[in-house]
């Protein structure tokens, strides 16, 4: 019995829910920085754009957080 668990095996499911996580955690803070940057860009404009810089942090945080994300499922038990 703890051989099979040593060996355990993830199903099609586990591998799609994964993805979506993985999915889930980038696009959530790209989308929020592009939000907070709109409304930064039309509350003050300036000749700086608030919408690309808070684009290419959320894509940032969006990245460590998926390495984050797949990092921790990696490890073993």
């Amino acid at each position: 019995m703890e051989e099979a668990r040593k060996r355990r095996r993830e199903s099609a499911w586990y591998g799609f829910g994964m993805f979506g996580l993985v999915g889930w955690s980038v696009a959530v803070p790209i989308v929020a920085g592009i939000a907070l940057g709109i409304w930064i860009d039309k509350r003050w404009p300036s000749d700086m754009s608030w919408t690309l810089m808070l684009l290419i942090a959320g894509a940032m945080l969006g990245a460590l957080n998926a390495w984050y994300w797949i990092q921790r499922e990696g490890r073993d038990d």
